[in-house]
């Protein structure tokens, strides 16, 4: 039996990349020793799929929950929104480099208030860390020990937090952190390690869109313009990613159309649509370099030319500009933009 104040959960690192590993492994031996914390593994928070015992624990946490992930803040929390992990978003003082601008914090206030916001939101605080915010250990445990700090609820026995029908067999690898690291560490070494001991499950690494709903506002733009079959409602006809492996991996069109800026690809290189609030900022000055084409074209025009490439791919018909592309009358961002490009330097 396990209690803890507050649950930590560090999402691992795509592959075996030595700093980033060793940087897991550090914080969570770190972790290990901390009174009214409880830390664990699970696999990386983007590649598993919903059924994963991994997703299943996070479902299963009931107190205050920190995930620290390879993703933007934004990423992890709209990742886990996805999968029916949520809470109240809480402030952390770890920033990555690009979510640091508060230009960018106020026009993700903003957006925030246009948004049609999440749903079931427990009344607990979740923690989103990007893992590339430090470079030591030492500063993730700190922040951990300030959170904890914060926290003011009892201590919960983690063996009565689960719920549903998961596997507990399964699950019982995450209460047991120090056994998942000792079999990372034998496996690095090249030892001999039984699939059980590290985690056999499908975590295959996975392309598709997550949905940022303080700012979507639900217009609809998406499940117009993908052609592919991601998108759909659920019983509040709210849109959702419905099928997520329909979609085509390394094209983020849709998030290009989207006027609020709320479709994130987590993995994508552009830090803006990676889900970096700091890169928000740049939108004020220059659109196209953020969600346009690097050679000058439009976010609009480069999502259309990005969808006809995986129709044809998909033994489609390119349709361009005719379908599902909506006609904008300029807004105040429009302004703004002419207003910067009519300055004289």
């Amino acid at each position: 039996m396990t209690s803890a104040r507050i649950t930590v959960v560090i999402c691992q690192a795509q592959g075996r990349h030595p700093q980033r590993r060793s940087l897991e492994e550090h914080i969570l031996q770190a972790l290990l020793n901390e009174p009214d914390v409880h830390a664990t593994f699970v696999p990386h928070l983007y590649d598993m799929h919903q059924n994963h015992s991994g997703m299943q624990f996070l479902r299963s946490v009931q107190g205050p929950l920190v995930v620290l992930g390879w993703l933007y803040e934004r990423a992890i929390r709209w990742t886990l929104d996805r999968a029916g992990v949520r809470g109240q978003p809480a402030e952390t003082l770890l920033k990555a480099a690009d979510d640091e601008d508060p230009d960018a914090q106020d026009a993700s206030e903003a957006a925030n208030e246009r948004g049609i916001g999440s749903v079931d939101v427990p009344d607990r605080n979740l923690y989103c860390i990007d893992l590339r915010a430090a470079e030591e250990a030492d500063a993730f445990v700190e922040e951990i020990r300030r959170i904890r700090d914060l926290e003011d609820t009892q201590a919960f026995d983690l063996l009565q937090w689960i719920q549903g029908s998961p596997d507990p067999e399964q699950l019982q690898r995450y209460l047991h952190p120090q056994d998942m690291l000792a079999a990372r560490q034998a496996q690095d070494a090249g030892e001999a390690v039984s699939n059980g001991d590290i985690l056999p499950e499908d975590t295959r690494r996975r392309w598709y869109p997550v949905i940022d709903y303080s700012r979507c506002t639900n217009c609809m733009e998406c499940i117009d313009f993908c052609l592919f079959g991601v998108y759909g409602l659920d019983r509040l006809d709210r849109i959702l990613v419905e099928e997520q492996d329909n979609c085509k991996k390394g094209c983020p069109a849709c998030s290009r159309v989207c006027p609020e800026h709320a479709i994130v690809f987590p993995q994508h290189k552009t830090p803006a649509i990676a889900g970096a609030d700091g890169d928000l900022a740049g939108v004020k000055i220059d659109l196209s370099k953020l969600f346009g084409g690097e050679s000058g074209l439009s976010p609009v025009e480069q999502a259309v030319r990005e969808r006809d490439t995986e129709l044809i791919l998909d033994g489609r018909q390119a349709v361009g500009m005719t379908v599902g592309v909506r006609r904008r009358e300029p807004d105040e961002l429009d302004e703004l933009l002419d207003a910067f490009d009519a300055l004289e330097f």
